[in-house]
C-alpha cells in the first residue's frame, strides 16, 4: 500500500502534509509545525473553546459550509479536502481590524486575550453564516454560538454586545466561490490511505487512517478490518488520545462518506445517516419534534454538535448520552450494514451492557430512522445537569404518551444517567399503559420508577438525588400535558420565564 499526502486549504493555497502521526491534532500541528499560536490550547478536550478554528467544506449540495470546530481534538488527516481558518485569516489590510475583532476592541470584550481568539472565531463562523438582510441575530443566537467557549475574566456581556455590533461595520467581503473553486480541485474522489512512517522507516506505518468517499468502499474496508476505530467527529474519541494517552490502532474515517450524511423523511419515517452531524440531525429531528428545542441547544456546544455525528453518539452506547433516551422513547431503530447487507434493529435492543452493543464483527450503523410525530403523542425531554450549558447530565429523561381520549394507550419511558446503559423504565410504563391519564396514574408510575433503576452515586449526582429528579421530571410532563390546563413551558422552567421576563425570545 502506497500513503498519500493530506491535501488543505489554508492562508490562501493548498497545503501538502505528510509523515505526520495519523491522531496528530490539527491544534498541535497549528501551533508546533507552522507556529500559528493565535490558537491557544486550554484543555485539550473540546471544552473550553481556546483552540476553536472554522472548518470550510462542500455540503451535500457542492456548496461552502462553514463550521467552528476545537482544533485541540481533531485528527489532522480529518482535514484533507477541506479548509481550515484560523485568527491569522482574519488580518485585513494594515493598521485595520476585521469587524469581530474590532467589535471586541471598542466593546471592551477581552481582558487576559487568552480566550480572545477562540470567541473571535465562533463569531466569524456567525458573522459568515448570518444571512444578509436577516437583521441581528438574537442573543439566543448569541449564546447558542459563544456556548463552547470559555472566559473566566471578561465576562459575557462585553462579548455578546460585541457579536450584535460587529454587523454594523462595512461588510467584510469573502469569496466562497473562489473558496468552493479551491476545495472542488483539492476533494479526494477516492480513499485515502495514510500513516506516517514507522519507527524503521517503513512506507506505511501504524496506525493507519483510511478515509473512503464510498458507502460501498466504507462497508468493504469495514469487512476488511474489524477491529478498526471508526472515527467520525473525534468529539469523543479524540479524548482518548489527548487525555487517555491510547493507542487507536487502525482508524476507519467517516466523514467523507456523503451518502451516510443524508437526512430524508417519508411518510414513516425520519432517516437520519449515521454521518450527519449533531446540528443537522437535531435540526431534523427537532422539524418533526419541536419539543427537542431545548435538548438541541443544550446538548454539549455548537462547535461539538458541528463536528459529531448521531451515529456516533448512538454508537458510542454512553449511558449519559443525551440522545439516546429521546430516540428510545420515539421508538427510533438502527439500520446496520455488514458488507452489502442491512437489518434493522430497536434503539433499545442495541444496548447490551456498559458500553456494550449488538453490532457484530464488521458492522456499523448506517442510519437511524424515527418515528413521524401523530396526533395523539405527547412527548418531552428533561436535561438536568449542575450547569444550563455544554455539561454532562446528571439524568437525562424522555417521555412519549399515546392517548385515546382520556386513557392511555402506549407510553415509552426512557432515562439517561440512572443505569449503565440507556433504559427504558418498564415498570413506570406499565403503570401507565391502560390506566386514566391523570394525578393517581402518574404517581404510581412514579413510584414504579424504584424498580426500574437503582443508579449509582458519583461527582455528578447521589443516587437518591437521581431518583427524585426522575420522579419530579415524570410529574412535570403530567403537569405539561395534562389534559386540563396543561401548565406552560414558562409556568414550569426557570430559564423560559427569565428570558420571558427580559423580553428575550
Amino acid at each position: 500500500m502506497t500513503t498519500q499526502t493530506i491535501r488543505f486549504y489554508q492562508h490562501g493555497a493548498v497545503r501538502e502534509i505528510e509523515g505526520a502521526p495519523a491522531t496528530r491534532t490539527v491544534l498541535q500541528h497549528l501551533r508546533e509545525a507552522q507556529q500559528c499560536t493565535g490558537t491557544k490550547e486550554g484543555c485539550a478536550e473540546g471544552d473550553c473553546g481556546a483552540c476553536t478554528v472554522v472548518i470550510g467544506e462542500l455540503d451535500a449540495h457542492g456548496e461552502v459550509a462553514l463550521k467552528a470546530v476545537n482544533a485541540c481534538i481533531q485528527f489532522l488527516p480529518t482535514l484533507d479536502g477541506r479548509a481550515l481558518f484560523t485568527v491569522e485569516d482574519l488580518r485585513a489590510a494594515e493598521g485595520t481590524l476585521h469587524p469581530v475583532q474590532q467589535a471586541m476592541v471598542e466593546c471592551h470584550g477581552s481582558q487576559c486575550g487568552f480566550c480572545t481568539p477562540g470567541f473571535v472565531m465562533s463569531m466569524w463562523a456567525l458573522y459568515e453564516n448570518h444571512p444578509a438582510g436577516a437583521g441581528l441575530p438574537t442573543r439566543d443566537e448569541i449564546a447558542a454560538t459563544l456556548s463552547g467557549n470559555l472566559c473566566r475574566c471578561t465576562g459575557y456581556r462585553p462579548i455578546v454586545d460585541a457579536a450584535q455590533k460587529m454587523f454594523d461595520y462595512p461588510r467584510q467581503p469573502f469569496d466562497r466561490d473562489a473558496l468552493k473553486t479551491a476545495l472542488t480541485a483539492i476533494r479526494r474522489r477516492g480513499t485515502l490511505e495514510y500513516a506516517a512512517p514507522d519507527a524503521r522507516g517503513a512506507s506505511f506505518g501504524t496506525p493507519a487512517f483510511y478515509a473512503p468517499a464510498t458507502l460501498a468502499e466504507f462497508a468493504r474496508l469495514r469487512a476488511a478490518h474489524p477491529g478498526a476505530q471508526i472515527l467520525a467527529g473525534s468529539t469523543d474519541v479524540g479524548l482518548w488520545v489527548t487525555k487517555q494517552f491510547r493507542d487507536l490502532g487502525d482508524i476507519l474515517f467517516i466523514g467523507n462518506v456523503d451518502e451516510l450524511k443524508t437526512i430524508a423523511r417519508d411518510a414513516q419515517f425520519l432517516t437520519i445517516g449515521a454521518a450527519a452531524s449533531l446540528e443537522d440531525a437535531y435540526a431534523a429531528l427537532a422539524a418533526d419534534y419541536p419539543e427537542l428545542a431545548e435538548l438541541w441547544t443544550r446538548f454539549a456546544s455548537l462547535p461539538i454538535r458541528n463536528a459529531g455525528t448521531l451515529g456516533g453518539n448512538v454508537a458510542n452506547g454512553s449511558p449519559i448520552g443525551d440522545s439516546m433516551p429521546a430516540l428510545i422513547a420515539l421508538d427510533a431503530e438502527l439500520v446496520l450494514q455488514k458488507g452489502d447487507k442491512t437489518r434493522t434493529l430497536p434503539l433499545d435492543a442495541f444496548y447490551l451492557g456498559y458500553q456494550k452493543t449488538a453490532l457484530e464483527p464488521g458492522e456499523f450503523v448506517a442510519a437511524i430512522r424515527v418515528p413521524r410525530p401523530s396526533t395523539d403523542l405527547r412527548f418531552r425531554t428533561y436535561k438536568v445537569s449542575k450547569r444550563y450549558d455544554q455539561d454532562i447530565s446528571a439524568v437525562c429523561a424522555a417521555f412519549a404518551v399515546k392517548l385515546s381520549g382520556t386513557r392511555v394507550t402506549s407510553a415509552r419511558i426512557a432515562f439517561g444517567g440512572m443505569a449503565a446503559t440507556p433504559k427504558r423504565a418498564s415498570s413506570a410504563e406499565a403503570a401507565l399503559t391502560g390506566a386514566e391519564w391523570n394525578e393517581a396514574s402518574v404517581h404510581a408510575a412514579m413510584t414504579a420508577l424504584d424498580a426500574d433503576y437503582q443508579p449509582l452515586t458519583d461527582m455528578r449526582a447521589s443516587n437518591a438525588y437521581r431518583s427524585k429528579v426522575a420522579r419530579n421530571v415524570l410529574w412535570r410532563f403530567y403537569l405539561e400535558t395534562r389534559l386540563d390546563e396543561p401548565l406552560a413551558l414558562v409556568d414550569v422552567n426557570a430559564f423560559a420565564f427569565e428570558r420571558q421576563a427580559n423580553g428575550v425570545h
